[in-house]
């Protein structure tokens, strides 16, 4: 039976923990965090509760470090010398490379990068995983197996994970973004807002379901909703002529250049 332990028991590794539980998977879960109230409340899912960060490492199969980028440091330098060359790292951190990790334990540490989404919370999430070559076939399908139980997850080359993230990882909240505006413009030609937000959202999940079960490319699916002369053409336009594919690329850009200035 895998040992599974925790740093940080915010709501990632809560969602995390949840999907493990669900899926009924043959673990023991372990967890620690600096405000030890939202360890123990994890007691609902049967997981033990540390005390210490090195209570935590010892003798653990896979630990998850769910901490921000901004504390790896702090974490890693304090398991230094107490990690075992066998347990598997899961970092789901934006920026922190596998090196950054193996540089500061001072060993070929066996890492697994995760970048996942919150969507994760309510078991729809889209992870992106990668590892390096200390990492087993086994070892890393367990990891997948993780992710797998709170939606799905796709292998993502190692040195394309910081530009992963403005594919799934920051994505939400773009998503957002884009439905308050469509919301904010229903809400000026008083429409209610709550009939809105259903009719958006519920669009948001058929198109998404289109994308990924109809068939259809893309471009096709477009072609499906636009008539030629119509409304849906008009309103294209009008994204094409804003710049739309540039704004969107901008913000991808400028997602990933704050990764890499995390991971220094």
């Amino acid at each position: 039976m895998n040992k599974v332990g925790f740093i940080g028991a915010g709501n990632m590794a809560t969602a995390i923990i949840s999907g493990i539980t669900k899926a009924k998977m043959n673990v023991e879960l372990y967890a620690y965090d600096v405000d030890f109230e939202k360890a123990s409340a994890l007691a609902k899912f049967q997981v033990h509760a540390c005390n210490s960060i090195l209570e935590m490492v010892k003798d653990i199969d896979f630990l998850f470090l769910s901490v921000k980028p901004q504390n790896f440091s702090e974490v890693l330098t304090e398991i230094k010398g107490h990690l075992s060359k066998y347990t598997v790292i899961v970092s789901i951190a934006a920026g922190i490379t596998q090196e950054y990790i193996a540089t500061i334990l001072g060993f070929d540490v066996k890492v697994v990068r995760v970048m996942p989404n919150t969507p994760l919370l309510l078991g729809f999430g889209a992870s992106a995983l990668s590892h390096n070559s200390q990492v087993t076939a086994d070892e890393f399908n367990f990891v997948q197996q993780i992710f797998n139980s709170a939606g799905i997850s796709e292998v993502v080359s190692p040195d394309k994970m910081n530009e992963v993230i403005a594919i799934n990882g920051s994505t939400p909240a773009f998503i957002y973004e884009f439905a308050r505006c469509f919301i904010e413009y229903g809400k000026s030609v008083d429409l209610d807002e709550k009939v809105c937000l259903n009719l958006f959202s519920q669009t948001l999940i058929g198109s998404a379901k289109m994308m990924m079960e109809s068939g259809y490319t893309i471009e096709e699916l477009i072609q499906m909703v636009s008539s030629k002369g119509g409304t849906t053409i008009a309103g294209l336009e009008s994204f094409k002529d804003s710049g739309l594919q540039d704004v969107v690329t901008d913000a991808c850009k400028k997602c990933v250049n704050r990764a890499y200035e995390l991971s220094k």
